[in-house]
């Protein structure tokens, strides 16, 4: 594996950097961030995550090691792939997606140009408990609302099988009114069924979906 890459910057353009190592030229792709701070014709260092494709390698560069690891973990996420998390890395420092992680903050994530509610729910889900905010030894800094992580997946869930948002999130609160380690225990799946049972104990309830429909 390729850890970093110190040698002379050759070509800084608007996605990637060529950096000159003993006369062979070494392509890495980077945030504006990151290029923004090497300059041609000076020694340039870049921690760096090699992706390998059958058809390609690729290598992405980071000011630091801190960087890669967040780029290394968000790629872990179903459906997000280096250009994604890089994109990440474009909007936010390393520091704030472990925040946004940690405290399940979805919102966050859609800020990322590509990334909808539905991806971001899945990147906090995903994420809980692998990004860390440094110093976070102790309960200084409050553990994610499993609410937040696990109702944005019911309710997408939900809103593919015709029910509105509104309906769908009233309906989950109120069939886990009687079930409160349900929600405690944040399975998106357990919810979902519990969620559909208690729509479909009358005709009333599974009428939501028709006038979602209409």
């Amino acid at each position: 594996m390729i850890s970093f890459l110190r040698g002379t910057v050759a070509h800084v353009g608007l996605s990637s950097a060529v950096i000159d190592l003993n006369g062979a030229g070494m392509s890495v792709n980077a945030t504006p961030q990151t290029l923004s701070s090497l300059r041609v014709g000076d020694e340039g260092k870049l921690f760096t995550s090699l992706i390998v494709r059958e058809d390609s390698l690729t290598l992405f560069g980071f000011a630091s090691d801190d960087e890669r690891e967040v780029f290394d973990v968000l790629l872990s996420v179903s459906g997000v792939g280096p250009r994604l998390a890089l994109a990440v890395l474009a909007v936010h420092e390393p520091e704030a997606i472990r925040v946004a992680a940690h405290s399940g903050d979805g919102k966050a994530f859609t800020k990322v140009p590509g990334i909808g509610p539905k991806v971001a729910g899945r990147i906090v889900l995903e994420l809980a408990g692998k990004l860390v905010p440094h110093g976070t030894a102790g309960a200084s800094v409050p553990s994610v609302s499993a609410e937040s992580v696990w109702k944005p997946q019911v309710i997408a869930a939900m809103t593919s099988l015709g029910w509105s948002e509104k309906d769908a999130a009233a309906s989950i609160d109120k069939s886990l009114a009687d079930s409160p380690e349900l929600a405690a225990n944040g399975n998106v799946a357990e919810i979902l069924r519990a969620t559909l049972r208690w729509l479909g104990q009358d005709g009333a309830r599974a009428g939501n979906r028709v006038g979602a429909r209409g």
